[in-house]
């Protein structure tokens, strides 16, 4: 709902409590601002409120812009850095309600706002974050897998344990937006199995703004995994779930923003218009000076539209992607995906499907590549390069499906795609600016382990062991094994350069997937495999792997839908290759740490959140420290920052508008010697369907920018 909405909703019962007095500033007099900040100070019930959100948005730059920060222990707060503008600014809190709003612009210290005690519980909750209101759904208990069907119990036969059924939960509803938002909990009439029920076959008519074309597959989409679950104890779950929250059923309340939380600045900037943004790029990951004080991009995966914003002159702009011919937009069953800077600020996509026929290289004997693995598809799968420079957008052709992208430490900037089942592809960056030529630039090499223990891969692919669609099988322990199944999230171990996978699928158990290219690829390439630790009952101590990112010293931090951070350390590991290499030999490795918020009702491990990427920050732009992994709270309204060394959580919230879902966040340092000014994260909101947030129907997508203080009232 929108906060004015809010607002005025409470506006006469509070007034009735309170009176319109005009809080006292007396805690603010001493606040020092330059002339392009605004100071104040936030009162409530019983006095100053500390770890408040003080909100100011104006719509008189080029795009809308919100600033955020968080009141101090007295309730002060300083929002630093304000251009030129008029603000409305209000504040929110855990607890409260929202606050009236005032008119400010810069240099103004006196802004004086009250936060006014909810009438309620259930109104003070609604503004809590999705993941705390999901924690309220309930999933069949562990007693009743394995399913037995719809003559049974009315669960698919295929969830052999309530591991799988969650697994399905988070995966295929979270991936696309939130869960528990007030747009996804709550369904209007008296029988919520046939109000959900409804809810699936709605569908956006094409030409929508935000899912273009896509309106009536998603729709599919859903009705199908609503039937995956076991279709009457889908519905009937979350039926339940809509009846008790209408019934009066609160989640527990979330705790306010303390410590290192109340230093954090948040600006939003609106961009792409009403289009889905799938996720964004400021810098080069191996160098985060590159591109200082330029312009930030994402992809619009939905319409093939690369979205900029220069959040220096508050200005956007949308940039088509076009096809291999240079002409026109992609095909509408195609899409781009993820994007990249390279040490020259160019932006390097991923694309999604492909054109034409399939590209002959692809099963060309004399080829080293395909004549050692053959890659072919039924049509051209590409890449894309936009550059700043020229304005152009190059389109390449390549021998491997490609999802996400991520940089070697190469002298060739070697950039490493995820996205093909079975196979590892690159492309030499180098050879390809000096030559223009694919076929030249490119190489891949299959997944495959090991597993007789001779230190080699044999290069005679018919003597491998083959796996049975994505699930990974002991075959013959004196021949290798090649894995399949979808590389999602990937990173490149800056210490040896080895290019680490999250191994997507199936969700229960995924794992990790490292590849060694070796001197002389294909034929030196290797593959180890690493899986989640067993508990004695069979069940895993972490699913669903999507995200994982690499620090200085070669731990893999791993981002689980589960609500788990995973941190893995191949160094303690005493078997790496020969027969029982397949995923279960190494649970010493593995550290689990459960993410912040509630848990899922009748789940002990993990959380309601869930995890899209992992971004370890290598090179302290944010002011953490270095190597500290952050992992989007996709279902939380939050960057999720964990401090290694004292197993602790920073908690970056976006409280408004509610419904900042993020994938994936990159960091930049815009001026090295501008100390906390200089340096900051990147995220974007990210959920596909934008109506879902706070704004509601019409709401663009954002851009969000965090920095952190080294106090509160810093500026």
């Amino acid at each position: 709902m929108n906060r004015y909405l809010i607002s005025a909703l409470y506006t006469s019962t509070c007034l009735a409590i309170f009176g319109t007095g005009t809080p006292t500033l007396a805690a603010s007099a001493a606040i020092s601002i330059d002339s392009d900040d605004i100071a104040g100070v936030v009162t409530g019930p019983s006095g100053p409120e500390a770890g408040a959100w003080v909100i100011a948005e104006t719509d008189g730059l080029e795009t809308r812009m919100i600033k955020i920060v968080v009141t101090d222990d007295q309730g002060r707060f300083v929002l630093p850095d304000m251009p030129d503008s008029t603000y409305n600014i209000w504040t929110r809190a855990y607890g409260r309600v929202d606050s009236d709003t005032v008119d400010a612009k810069p240099g103004n210290a006196n802004v004086a706002l009250k936060l006014k005690a909810a009438p309620n519980e259930v109104e003070a909750a609604q503004i809590y974050p999705a993941n705390y209101w999901f924690s309220l759904i309930e999933p069949p208990p562990v007693s009743e897998f394995p399913g037995t069907g719809p003559s049974g119990n009315g669960i698919n036969p295929g969830f052999s344990n309530q591991q799988y059924w969650m697994a399905h939960l988070k995966e295929q509803c979270h991936y696309c937006h939130q869960l528990g938002t007030k747009s996804t909990r709550d369904v209007a009439g008296a029988n919520k199995v046939e109000a959900w029920n409804e809810r699936l076959k709605m569908a956006r008519p094409e030409g929508d703004p935000t899912v273009a074309v896509h309106g009536a597959a998603f729709s599919s989409t859903m009705q199908n995994n609503m039937t995956r679950f076991g279709r009457q104890r889908g519905l009937g779950m979350f039926a339940d779930w809509s009846e008790r929250i209408e019934n009066g059923a609160i989640p527990s309340q979330p705790p306010r923003p303390t410590g290192l939380e109340q230093n954090v600045v948040i600006t939003l900037w609106d961009w792409a218009s009403e289009h889905f943004v799938h996720d964004e790029a400021t810098s080069d990951k191996r160098d985060p000076t590159v591109n200082a004080n330029g312009p930030v991009y994402g992809v619009d995966s939905l319409a093939a539209n690369l979205a900029i914003l220069d959040p220096v002159s508050h200005t956007t702009e949308i940039v088509p992607i076009p096809n291999m011919e240079g002409t026109g937009q992609l095909m509408n069953t195609l899409s781009v995906h993820n994007p990249m800077l390279d040490q020259k600020g160019r932006v390097w996509m991923t694309m999604l499907g492909g054109e034409g026929a399939g590209w002959d290289v692809c099963d060309d004997p004399n080829n080293k590549y395909a004549n050692y693995y053959p890659n072919q598809a039924k049509t051209t799968r590409r890449i894309s390069m936009y550059d700043p420079e020229t304005k152009d957008v190059t389109v390449i052709p390549v021998c491997f499906s490609t999802h996400h992208i991520n940089w070697m430490y190469d002298d060739d900037n070697t950039v490493v795609f995820s996205g093909d089942s079975s196979a590892v592809g690159w492309l030499n960056t180098r050879v390809w600016d000096e030559t223009k030529d694919a076929e030249k630039a490119i190489g891949w090499c299959p997944f495959v382990i090991d597993t007789n223990g001779d230190g080699k891969i044999d290069p005679d692919r018919e003597k491998w062991n083959q796996p049975e669609g994505v699930n990974v099988v002991k075959g013959d322990d004196n021949m290798d094994t090649r894995i399949a199944g979808f590389p999602y999230g990937l990173n490149i171990n800056p210490v040896d350069d080895s290019i680490w996978y999250a191994k997507h699928s199936p969700s229960v158990p995924s794992g990790l997937v490292r590849v060694e290219r070796g001197s002389n690829a294909p034929e030196t390439c290797k593959t180890e495999y690493w899986e989640p630790p067993k508990n004695p009952d069979g069940t895993y101590m972490a699913w669903n792997a999507r995200g994982v990112d690499m620090d200085s010293n070669g731990i893999a931090w791993v981002a689980f839908g589960s609500g788990q951070l995973g941190k893995f350390d191949r160094s303690m590991c005493k078997v790496k290759n020969g027969p029982n290499a397949l995923g279960q030999q190494c649970p010493e490795g593995w550290t689990f740490y459960d993410t912040p918020g509630p848990k899922v009702a009748g789940q002990d491990y993990g959380s309601a959140d869930w995890h899209y990427l992992t971004w370890v920050d290598l090179h302290n732009t944010f002011g953490l420290g270095r190597d500290v992994p952050i992992l989007p709270g996709s279902n939380s309204d939050s960057l999720l920052a964990f401090l290694p060394d004292k197993e602790e959580w920073v908690v970056l919230r976006v409280p408004y508008p509610m419904g900042f879902y993020a994938r994936g966040l990159d960091g930049r340092i815009d001026d090295v010697k501008a100390g906390w000014k200089g340096r900051g994260l990147w995220s974007n909101y990210a959920e596909v369907p934008l109506w879902h947030q706070e704004d509601g129907f019409g709401a663009y997508s954002k851009m969000v920018q965090f920095q952190l203080r080294p106090e509160p009232l810093a500026h």
